[in-house]
């Protein structure tokens, strides 16, 4: 007599197949970024598969890759920093004020822009949490104060260095290389792994994802949303305090209306990032991934010669897309449409905040 096939013999072909929409899910942004290497090189051969290209693409897109991961921080929690842009304009003049006419040592500049970050990043916690604002009210008010301040201070003038420049110190932040790659590549690639230690690894990622998932589930378990959203705002920024010190090495010119075009496709990259590496929440991988894609798909459009208004045409249409996917993947992982890959073998218990834990879907 045969025996019977075990009861989980039936169900092997949909765990397959969901283990599958899985894996095409998290790594679908990096085969499309493979394919568009592809098809550039075969459309440019001479002038797209090469070293130069490579260098221009890691520096260039540095800076949009650092602030992507600025925005995507406050996006972990379900709120908006709508500042960014306005705040990396407002940094970058000040790094130039302070090392240009104060004649402050670059490397005291550079710290105090980044903490002045900080402390703007904390302003928008602040009015967002505790003045109980619209994230997207709230830091639109504050970036247009921002961008006041930087009025101020350049006296809607550009801020150009003297004769003898800046200190080659200072511009080597930018400029430099290790291992032949540019400097700035590798600034990108530090910042996206601590903040994936921070978000994946930590108990401060778990509670942050749990307060964006459900922040009245995050209240009853014990977690201090406001204190939590609040650094989240900090760290954001902190991290736009950075990218204002790199711009300014890079522009080399205080300019105080330049920050506000890297707003778009920072929040392109957060956005197209939460679809990548971890579907359905924003990951500081993922956000690399998103910027590669968009960086390799301007670059290629830029070399065939393409009119300049296709750049926010790129732009424009790949923010609703990201918006589109990253809604239909977080309602994937709400209704448990990943489960067979992620659930783990034993049911866990009640989430608790000395834990660590969150709702189902949200711990790493």
């Amino acid at each position: 007599m045969t025996a019977a096939p075990p009861p989980s013999a039936p169900r092997s072909r949909p765990l397959r197949r969901a283990s599958a929409r899985h894996v095409a899910g998290a790594y679908g942004l990096l085969v499309l970024t493979a394919l568009l290497v592809v098809v550039f090189s075969l459309a440019l051969p001479h002038t797209f598969p090469t070293r130069d290209t490579l260098d221009s693409v890691l520096s260039t897109q540095s800076i949009p890759a650092v602030l992507a991961l600025a925005a995507m921080v406050p996006v972990v929690t379900g709120s908006f920093d709508l500042s960014l842009g306005y705040g990396l304009g407002l940094a970058h003049v000040m790094v130039l004020r302070l090392v240009v006419d104060a004649a402050w040592p670059w490397p005291w500049a550079c710290l105090a822009v980044i903490a002045g970050g900080g402390v703007v990043g904390v302003l928008n916690g602040v009015v967002v949490e505790f003045g109980r604002i619209d994230s997207f009210i709230a830091t639109l008010g504050t970036g247009s104060m921002l961008y006041a301040v930087t009025g101020w201070v350049t006296g809607g003038g550009r801020i150009v260095p003297g004769p003898a420049g800046l200190p080659a110190g200072f511009t080597d932040l930018y400029d430099s290389t290790l291992l032949g790659l540019p400097l700035p590549a590798f600034y990108v690639l530090a910042l996206a792994v601590v903040l994936w230690v921070l978000l994946e690894r930590l108990p401060l990622g778990r509670f942050l994802y749990v307060i964006g998932a459900n922040p009245r589930a995050a209240e009853l378990v014990g977690i201090p949303t406001r204190r939590y959203t609040v650094d989240a705002f900090a760290a954001s920024g902190l991290i736009v305090g950075f990218a204002g010190v790199l711009l300014a090495a890079q522009q080399q010119i205080g300019n105080p209306s330049v920050g506000l075009d890297y707003l778009l496709p920072a929040f392109v990259g957060a956005l197209l990032g939460s679809t990548a590496i971890r579907p359905g929440r924003p990951n500081a991988f993922g956000t690399l991934v998103a910027v590669a894609v968009l960086a390799v798909g301007l670059t290629g459009i830029g070399q065939l010669g393409a009119a300049f208004w296709t750049v926010p045409l790129f732009y424009g249409g790949t923010l609703l897309l990201a918006v589109g996917l990253a809604g239909y993947s977080a309602r994937r992982l709400r209704t448990g449409a990943g489960a067979a890959h992620d659930a783990p073998a034993t049911a866990p218990g009640p989430p608790t905040a000395a834990s660590g834990g969150g709702t189902a879907g949200t711990a790493p």
